[in-house]
């Protein structure tokens, strides 16, 4: 099954459990000021998931665009992104984990097919101090589902990732981590107000057995290793427990929050750990292919963050961003402005946008229709931010290959910010790369360079005022 089919597979399982499949929030959430962008399929279901009635009712699916800035620096690796769809559905009082994780299960192994002999759980170890037990239900359950499989479910409990690295998991099946399978939105326990929501949660991975361990990510490979012999499928979070004045008690009305990653499900489905050579990825590496006159496995990493942040800028300019030095324009511009410089290495040293874009859009339009009604829009806002910055990148290349002996302090990012149009992280990046030593103070003294610039700009508007 390709990506595409997989989408349609789940919203039509889902239907047929009784869900009703709900539209995907744009990428910039609504009524929100906490965060910039929708980065997980849950995000704008939360009201409800803490108590509010949802108009369509207790059973929900739906497939979620996201955006997660922060993994920025992480793409071109095999599988992280910032842009993709989490497939998700949600429980707001009705079944839980004895409905919740069978059915999840049916789908991976029934409707996608995917090898349950390659597939690992994790669970929640428990937090005797806050007095939460250890999550035997759902490991109970996962038992069950692998024995009905014919594959034994061994048990370790291994709490942190760092000391599962060092010990490692002896191949079970079932591993019980702490914070880690702990879901609140302040990270821990121990961290929640009273009155505020929490639970444990469950993760599924896929087992690629040809994926050789790295020794730089421990001596030992285990679930939440990031070495990429495992990779993350789906995580059902069980809301279950309220934190009071004494400790945690239980929700009167427990919800169930799923969410999984559409493109590793179908990288899963086609037996590949590289995200990138799944239907919605590989046309566009394709295109790259033939633009460049050069090969994906020869230009991995270029490929990759173009590929990714291009996806990204396309659905951002959908919703209604567009290019600026602010909030969501500003990393918008970092996505576009940052693919442009990749695409200097593959030596596509002209704008490209117009001849990519409509291959990017023309993967989603069939299920987002707002992408094929403003295609046009959005290759028009692109290309312009990708002509400005052309302008300026052989200039401002060549201003920081100037400070390989002296190495780059705030005073010259803001210079390449100001000047030639560099987002900083894009110019500490890049210099990282050429091997040029960035001062540790960049971030002041970048500060105090822009705060000087608008201070004269200040006194030059209230002169001419």
């Amino acid at each position: 099954m390709d990506a595409d089919a997989i989408r349609r597979a789940f919203l039509d399982y889902m239907t047929e459990r009784g869900h009703v499949i709900i539209p995907r929030a744009p990428l910039i959430p609504k009524e929100d000021p906490t965060t910039l962008f929708t980065g997980s399929g849950m995000q704008p279901l939360l009201p409800f998931l803490l108590g509010s009635e949802h108009p369509a009712g207790t059973r929900l699916a739906d497939s979620q665009t996201c955006l997660r800035v922060q993994d920025i620096e992480e793409v071109g690796d095999n599988r992280h992104t910032t842009f993709f769809e989490m497939l998700g559905n949600w429980s707001l009082g009705d079944y839980f984990k004895d409905e919740q994780l069978p059915q999840f299960w049916g789908f991976l192994t029934d409707t996608v097919g995917l090898d349950p002999a390659r597939l690992y759980v994790s669970c929640f170890i428990g937090d005797p101090a806050n007095g939460i037990p250890k999550d035997d239900e759902s490991a109970a359950i996962w038992t069950r589902l692998f024995a009905e499989a014919g594959i034994a479910a061994d048990q370790v409990e291994v709490d942190t990732e760092e000391h599962a690295a060092e010990v490692g998991t002896g191949g079970a099946r079932i591993a019980f981590y702490g914070t880690k399978n702990w879901w609140c939105r302040e990270g821990s326990a121990d961290d929640m107000p009273i009155g505020e929501p929490g639970g444990p949660d469950t993760e599924v991975f896929y087992l690629f057995p040809h994926v050789e361990h790295d020794p730089a990510y421990g001596a030992h490979c285990h679930q939440n290793c990031d070495c990429g012999r495992f990779i993350e499928l789906g995580n059902s979070v069980f809301m279950e427990y309220r934190r009071t004045e004494t400790g945690f008690e239980p929700l009167p009305r427990r919800n169930v929050d799923y969410g999984g990653g559409l493109e590793r499900i179908a990288a899963a489905a086609i037996d590949s750990p590289d995200v990138f050579r799944i239907s919605l990825l590989r046309p566009i590496v394709e295109r790259l292919e033939e633009l460049s006159g050069r090969s994906y496995d020869d230009e991995t990493l270029a490929m990759r963050v173009i590929a990714d942040h291009l996806r990204g800028a396309t659905f951002l300019a959908i919703d209604g961003v567009r290019p600026s030095n602010k909030a969501q324009g500003y990393v918008m511009r970092r996505l576009i402005r940052r693919a442009v410089r990749f695409a200097f290495d593959l030596g596509l040293q002209d704008d490209f946008f117009p001849q990519i874009i409509p291959t990017v859009a023309g993967i989603y339009d069939a299920h987002y229709p707002e992408v094929q009604e403003d295609t046009d829009e959005v290759v028009a806002v692109l290309a312009r931010e990708e002509q400005a910055f052309r302008r300026t990148l052989r200039k401002g290349l060549k201003q920081l290959g100037g400070y390989r002996d002296t190495g780059v302090t705030g005073a010259e990012l803001f210079l390449l910010y100001d000047t030639f149009g560099f987002p900083v992280e894009l110019s500490i990046e890049d210099a990282r790369r050429r091997g040029i030593t960035v001062s540790e103070n960049w971030q002041m003294e970048f500060d105090e360079h822009m705060a000087a610039q608008r201070a004269r700009s200040q006194r030059a508007t209230t002169l001419h005022v």
